[in-house]
């Protein structure tokens, strides 16, 4: 809710690439339909059968109920398919493959633009950590990262070669890359099916080898941690439902393992972490409106876990050490933007507030460093960088641009006396830059290398779009110096808009591939999101989410006033709960929109909110609502869901795509959405879905794929505003 023979999901999107079009449509007239002509392919009709449904006294027809398939035990696969749904997806895939190969010359060739404007590669530098340097650098040429350390007087060392692990693999992904403490272990989450089910890997450095540690069903995202002692990693488990519920303790040395600690309550998520000084294991227990920390102490790593501050509705918090002391950043008082308080180590009293809570200017993290504790928060929505001294001194950093994103990077060592950020902005590439934690001044270190492109050839702007009911909803635009603000420029509008995360201005390579070609690429950053904090959040959740979808209608509507495109020449894209977003704003408004890309999209909202058994559904009802008990949560669900919403319109080309083991969005949310948008629409449009049969939400964890996936969305943009692909 919140990416193909067998070949890999990037040989399946190189296989359905996309035509020789130019991207950049020619002028046409305000308003002006575009001329389309698609491939003269007859579309699947999935049969409808209808099944009623009666949930609280209301009564539904579901025609297509019957794609919904989920196994009894193990991972959906294509060998154990039923036959009508893999006919189905099949089906499916055969007709987008006809319809988008007139493409394939464009794609390709938007993603060969893609790779070699990233094929210098990507070198981060490395960070330090007690005389030791670790950096994960892409070399050029490469499409995976490989981690290596360095110290002074030794050769460099190689501890991860992902190209190595991902051979013969159809499918990759790794994550939660760490040394232990005492720095012999090197460790790491790896997906090789493709479902978010990971083993742990770790590698001995002292006598180079590599082993798996735990087999299967761990959770890889902030989901491990060497014990301060190094002899335990720590690690969550998942259920059959792809839940973390518990936590393991297991031996480096011989693999022993213990359980120590299990949660019942189905709607609370689970994360892990060393804390900065080492002096703790922290185990968060969490929901959108609940908080629970329980530590585990250096001097006593194999105690049950303690305690912090029992959860309660309403409260938040995250525990981190710093000063000789426990650090909260919480909401705990009415502080809905957060403050940090100071932490008895004892008895986990509240001692003094060390960071006031300013409304309006939300914290985002804290890292803390012996010599400063370091936060990022937000000012009128863009990033500031702050650093509070153990004597109460401060020094804030800021950025001009129009539009940016800083990033704290983890794994940073608490006893550096340095601090390193990540600035980028849409024309910016990634900067990594030092911040002397004494004196607060800056270095640049290292800029990422983006061949042929100079930053100087593309412009930024931050407008407000009015909302209906009088908000100011911020866009980022990013155009090419003199693209003409008359209208005629197509224009593609990203949003997300959910679980108050924030859709910050980052820098993409395939946005300025995009703008190249004379399009102009824009950011909504509608409510629900965290851009302007937790009240920017609460505005587009749950009985109020349907602000989301008039806030990114209104952010079109206001660029189309502007000159900055036309109505019609504008494509939406989402993914994930971005898909309801854009979903939903198509059913609203079909006709504004040029075309829809909807990436993995929940859409079938109304049925996976009534599915107890979804493994995000308990934990996400304070955000979107309990069907199942609360009438008015159903009605209102009802109202937005965009499978539901579906009408007889004449709907833009629409495109989605699924992952076949996605737990999260499944495939049969935008197979659903698809049929019924097939079914009801009065155009002539087309109505596609992609299903990657080998993987679950993500992609494959290489830029290939990522890129081919772009090309793959950009091409088809490019078709839903151009002319004839044929000609």
């Amino acid at each position: 809710m919140d990416q193909f023979p067998r070949p890999s999901r990037r040989g399946f999107l190189a296989g359905t690439a996309l035509g020789s079009l130019a991207l950049a449509a020619p002028a046409l007239a305000r308003g002006a339909p575009p001329a389309r002509r698609w491939p003269d392919v007859a579309a699947p009709s999935p049969p409808r059968v209808p099944q009623v449904i009666e949930q609280l006294g209301r009564r539904r027809t579901d025609p297509y109920a019957w794609m919904k398939y989920v196994p009894e035990a193990g991972v959906r696969s294509p060998d154990t398919l039923p036959p009508p749904v893999a006919g189905l997806l099949k089906a499916e895939n055969d007709y987008a493959r006809a319809m988008l190969a007139p493409l394939r010359p464009l794609q390709d060739e938007l993603l060969d633009r893609m790779l070699a404007r990233a094929g210098g590669g990507v070198s981060p530098p490395p960070l330090p950590r007690d005389g030791w340097e670790y950096s994960a650098p892409v070399p050029p040429g490469a499409l995976h990262p490989v981690h290596v350390r360095r110290r002074e007087g030794r050769p460099p060392e190689t501890l991860l070669d992902e190209a190595e692990r991902a051979r013969g693999q159809a499918y990759y992904r790794s994550t939660d890359h760490q040394p232990s403490p005492d720095h012999r272990h090197f460790a790491w989450a790896e997906d090789v099916i493709g479902n978010d089910r990971h083993r742990i890997v770790v590698r001995d450095t002292r006598h180079g080898t590599t082993r798996v540690l735990v087999e299967g069903d761990a959770y890889g995202y902030g989901a491990l941690a060497f014990s301060p002692s190094s002899q335990w990693l720590f690690w969550i488990w998942r259920d059959r439902h792809n839940r973390p519920t518990r936590l393991y303790r297991t031996s480096v040395e011989d693999g022993e393992t213990h359980l120590v600690y299990e949660e019942h309550d189905p709607a609370i998520f689970m994360s892990l972490r060393r804390t900065a000084a080492n002096g703790y294991i922290a185990l968060t227990l969490s929901g959108p409106e609940v908080a629970e920390v329980r530590l585990i102490p250096a001097a006593a790593e194999t105690s049950p876990p303690r305690v912090v501050v029992p959860r309660s509705a309403g409260l938040r918090y995250e525990i981190d050490e710093w000063d000789g002391s426990l650090v909260a950043l919480t909401d705990r008082g009415g502080a809905f933007d957060r403050k940090i308080e100071r932490l008895d180590p004892e008895t986990f009293e509240a001692r003094e507030t060390l960071v006031p809570h300013r409304p309006g200017q939300p914290i985002v993290a804290m890292v803390p460093f012996r010599s400063a504790l370091v936060r990022l928060e937000r000012v009128d929505g863009l990033h500031t960088v702050a650093m509070l001294r153990p004597d109460g001194s401060e020094r804030s950093l800021a950025f001009d641009d129009p539009a940016y994103a800083l990033a704290l990077p983890a794994g940073q060592d608490y006893n550096a006396p340095q601090a390193m950020i990540v600035h980028q902005s849409p024309r910016s590439p990634r900067r990594w830059i030092r911040i002397d934690l004494e004196r607060g001044t800056r270095e640049e270190v290292r800029r990422e290398a983006v061949a042929g492109f100079d930053p100087d050839d593309y412009e930024v702007e931050r407008v407000f779009a009015p909302a209906p009911d009088g908000e100011r909803v911020p866009v980022t635009i990013l155009s090419r110096k003199g693209t003409p603000r008359d209208g005629s420029a197509p224009l593609l509008l990203y949003g997300y808009g959910a679980y108050g995360v924030s859709s910050d201005p980052e820098f993409s390579v395939p946005a300025t591939v995009l703008v190249d070609r004379g399009w102009r690429y824009a950011i909504a950053h509608v409510r629900g999101g965290g851009e302007l904090g937790r009240r920017w959040f609460l505005g587009g959740r749950r009985f109020h989410k349907r602000n989301s979808f008039t806030d990114f209608i209104a952010c079109a509507q206001h660029l189309a006033r502007e000159g900055y495109c036309s109505p019609g020449r504008i494509v939406a894209h989402g993914l994930s709960a971005g898909g309801l977003l854009v979903g939903a704003s198509m059913n609203m408004a079909p006709d504004l929109w040029g075309g829809v890309i909807a990436k993995v999209p929940f859409v079938d909202m109304l049925n996976t909110m009534s599915d107890a058994d979804h493994p995000l559904v308990p934990l996400f009802r304070p955000d979107w609502g309990d069907p199942l008990a609360d009438p008015a949560a159903y009605d209102y669900i009802a109202s937005i869901s965009p499978y539901e919403n579906v009408r007889r319109a004449a709907y833009p080309p629409l495109l989605c795509t699924a992952g076949l083991k996605d737990d999260r969005v499944a495939y049969w949310e935008p197979a659903k959405l698809v049929a019924q948008v097939r079914h009801l629409s009065t155009s002539s449009e087309p109505s596609l879905l992609l299903t990657d049969m080998h993987a679950g939400h993500q992609g494959s964890g290489d830029i290939r794929s990522h890129f081919s996936e772009m090309a793959l969305f950009w091409a088809f943009a490019a078709c839903c505003l151009g002319r004839d692909p044929a000609r």
